[in-house]
């Protein structure tokens, strides 16, 4: 009976440690998902003789009423002063969050800038296991439901960004003007949701590309002294990243994945809920190629925000803080 009731006393000591251990690291997943940090990168793809120029990549913001820290915190970032900013979408939970986006975007309205919309801009968040994204295939949510009960405003939404003057890359091409020069855009619809069809190129008689304002302007040029072209798009899949990269993409800006969102120290993401893989889950990269590998040296840059919000069903974050990213395009060395 002592053996006994010491292994007992022992297993219920085990299993009170395992319990305030899941105990505390729940809380403190729930504490880093309100610890948003700004990231700030630098990118070497412009010419030689270009100025520096700063972009604000805002991603994933999940906004609802229940979210005026997350707007608090964005509306701050306008000290910044960006000369560009970019919203690579999903911007609400539920509808409830379109008042506080309006309040979170106020500031940047106005300075250049370039919007493209995901998934939980057009549909409302609605609860699912969070183990269904370790499978390969995870399928929709919302398979057998009816799109008008669960449909968001998304119109308001885009609305919104292009009341500032934004660029609706929408599938579409554009270009907006920093500085007095011309920045070339093509976006695509959020491919999770499979809405992509990227858009064919348009030249007009000239042959020239027309600037934001429809005069032909003198361009920002990049590395290799071209225009410079950035692409946005919600969903980091492969076939839009290989357009991309046909189509002379400089840099491609996305969202989607929030950097895996649950990490391990030295794993890092476990899922990206895309086809793109972990090791590109979040921050600064090449397609198709990697950084600092001689044979990609002219790759596309690639930047993945591991955005600012989670679904309000888990909002939780592990090693992967919520962030916005100043990314900063330098001369090329």
């Amino acid at each position: 009976m002592p053996a006994a009731r010491s292994a007992a006393c022992s297993f219920a000591r085990v299993a009170a440690g395992v319990t305030a251990t899941g105990l505390g690291l729940l809380g403190y997943t729930l504490l880093e998902a309100r610890m948003p940090v700004l990231r700030r990168v630098e990118v070497p793809l412009l010419a030689a003789d270009e100025h520096p120029l700063t972009i604000l990549h805002l991603s994933d913001l999940h906004l609802t009423n229940r979210t005026e820290a997350r707007v608090a915190w964005v509306r701050g970032l306008a000290a910044l002063r960006p000369d560009v900013v970019v919203d690579t979408g999903d911007n609400l939970s539920f509808a409830n969050g379109l008042e506080p986006l309006e309040r979170a975007l106020e500031p940047f309205l106005g300075l250049p800038g370039a919007f493209v919309l995901g998934d939980h801009d057009y549909r409302t968040t609605i609860f699912k296991l969070p183990t269904r994204y370790l499978r390969s295939t995870p399928g929709s949510v919302y398979a057998n439901l009816d799109e008008e009960h669960v449909a968001l405003p998304w119109g308001e939404v885009r609305d919104l960004q292009a009341s500032g003057g934004w660029a609706d890359l929408t599938n579409a091409r554009s270009a907006i003007t920093v500085h007095g020069r011309r920045i070339e855009l093509v976006g695509v619809d959020d491919p999770h949701a499979e809405r992509d069809a990227f858009p064919a190129p348009e030249l007009p008689e000239d042959g020239g590309t027309v600037g934001a304002v429809g005069a032909v302007e003198p361009a920002v040029r990049g590395r290799d002294g071209r225009p410079l072209r950035i692409g946005l798009l919600h969903a980091p899949y492969q076939r839009v990243l290989d357009a991309m990269v046909t189509d002379g993409v400089d840099l491609a800006l996305a969202g989607h994945t929030h950097g895996g969102q649950l990490c391990l120290p030295g794993v890092g993401a476990l899922v990206t809920n895309c086809d793109l893989d972990r090791g590109r889950a979040s921050g600064l990269s090449q397609w198709p190629g990697r950084i600092g590998s001689p044979e990609a040296a002219a790759d596309m840059y690639l930047h993945v925000s591991a955005g600012l919000g989670t679904s309000p069903y888990t909002p939780v974050r592990l090693a992967c803080r919520p962030e916005a990213t100043l990314l900063t395009l330098l001369p090329a060395t």
